[in-house]
């Protein structure tokens, strides 16, 4: 799966209407450039992809009155929502992706209804069970990682794995049960992105040439 392409959907979509700047200054603010492959290059890429594809929509814009360069400002496509949220879901689902893609839907989650997200993270438990009792046919976890001499500590660490992941899972849905966040449809939601001209505390200041595009 796409991280890169889930989170940049993402932003656009808070937004309502982003230049490529702003979508990389979001990321930032995010922490996505420790946690995933969001650096500029890809982020800027990700968006003429998008755009080619029908998931965006690019908006051509005058020059600022500053005497800067015209931007191009981008929104998401009917497609693109579509698209946004098969990712998404898919995010939350998937037990067997790396860390980055669960990050993502997290960071993303509150877009959704809390009955689907509930239902979604409901998929993903019964998704871990599967994963965990397949181990189990061939690894008996009371036994030790011994029994297959040093290669179990493979199955060991997987199971190790399904179960931390079950307990964190499960947590989640106790909060999110319980009241936790602003779903949509429930009221004002969390403000996760920057507006025009605030400053990111967090942004790397390496430059790129996509920047002012």
């Amino acid at each position: 799966m796409s991280v890169i392409r889930l989170l940049v959907l993402g932003a656009v979509r808070q937004h309502g209407r982003a230049h490529g700047y702003q979508v990389r200054n979001d990321l930032e603010y995010w922490g996505a450039h420790e946690w995933s492959n969001a650096k500029p290059g890809s982020i800027y890429h990700a968006l003429k992809q998008l755009a080619k594809q029908g998931l965006l929509h690019a908006h051509e814009t005058a020059p600022s009155t500053a005497g800067g360069p015209p931007r191009t400002e981008y929104e998401i496509t009917g497609q693109g929502t579509e698209e946004y949220f098969r990712l998404l879901r898919e995010a939350l689902t998937s037990y067997d992706q790396k860390p980055d893609v669960l990050s993502a839907g997290l960071g993303l989650m509150v877009d959704l209804e809390r009955a689907e997200a509930l239902d979604l993270l409901e998929q993903r438990m019964r998704a871990i069970g599967e994963w965990r009792k397949a181990v189990t046919e061939y690894y008996i976890p009371e036994d030790g990682p011994g029994q297959l001499g040093h290669i179990g500590e493979i199955m060991d660490f997987w199971v190790h794995s399904a179960d931390t992941g079950a307990a964190w899972t499960r947590g989640l849905i106790e909060r999110v049960r319980g009241g936790a966040y602003t779903f949509a449809g429930e009221g004002e939601p969390f403000v996760g992105v920057l507006g025009e001209g605030e400053e990111n505390p967090y942004a790397t200041g390496e430059r790129h040439p996509g920047d002012a595009r």
